[in-house]
């Protein structure tokens, strides 16, 4: 596999005993692209981004991530990502710094190289708050900015991010997304999973999935103009939005 791709997987397939997953999933991410997972509840989007991550092994099939093999180099693999889920991932009962301090810990990063890190972060995402104030205080939108800069504490040069903006206001949609826009153009690769479609049309590349396989591959844009859609919502309920999964 080249190694000028960030990602690039040769029909990755997951199989749970007679049921598929993912079904032969070929895909090439390059780096600082944002790359859009698409699709309904139960496509595939998760056990992908899994195998991905280095979380769960492939039944059959290639997959390398920042130039490592899924198969034998997930701990590699692991040290390269920086995970944020829809489910918000730090502890309320803790300060931001304390929260900050934690992660370090987990990433194995010096306290104090993580503490510059994350305060040019915080001010990357507009979090301008005292280290002191608590966790469980802060509006939900403010919570998905710090666990990002948790997820950056260790500099990974793939983000990938599992429906951050679940549960947010348009207001702070959008001011993450500028957020993740800046990363990419500093060279980070994100994937990003969304079941908003209007911030499917921010990714420079996607993918909709349905019942574990890849039905298209390519820019928001370009989509578009082939399926004859105005928007990627349309595109959407055209594709996968009517199967009921």
């Amino acid at each position: 596999m080249n190694a000028e791709y960030m990602i690039r997987t040769e029909d990755l397939t997951k199989v749970f005993g007679n049921f598929t997953a993912v079904d032969k999933m070929n895909i090439e991410i390059m780096p600082g692209q944002i790359f859009g997972f698409l699709g309904a509840n139960g496509a595939g989007k998760t056990t992908a981004i899994r195998m991905l991550c280095g979380l769960l092994k492939p039944s059959s099939g290639k997959a390398m991530v920042a130039g490592y093999d899924v198969r034998v180099d997930s701990e590699a693999i692991k040290r390269k990502i920086g995970y944020m889920s829809q489910r918000f991932s730090l502890y309320d009962d803790l300060s931001i710094g304390e929260n900050i301090r934690f992660y370090s810990g987990i990433y194995q990063v010096p306290y104090k190289v993580a503490m510059e890190r994350a305060k040019d972060s915080l001010k990357m995402v507009g979090l301008d708050l005292s280290m002191k104030v608590m966790t469980g205080s802060l509006p939900l939108g403010f919570k998905q900015r710090l666990a990002l800069v948790c997820a950056l504490l260790h500099d990974p040069p793939l983000l990938i991010l599992d429906e951050p903006t679940s549960g947010v206001d348009p207001m702070a949609r959008r001011a993450f997304w500028n957020v993740i826009n800046s990363l990419a153009e500093q060279g980070k690769t994100i994937i990003v999973s969304t079941h908003f479609m209007d911030e499917a049309e921010y990714c420079h590349r996607l993918i909709i999935m349905r019942s574990g396989s890849v039905l298209v591959d390519d820019s928001p844009r370009a989509l578009k103009e082939k399926y004859g859609s105005r928007n990627m919502q349309e595109l959407f309920l055209l594709l996968a939005g009517a199967v009921n999964e």
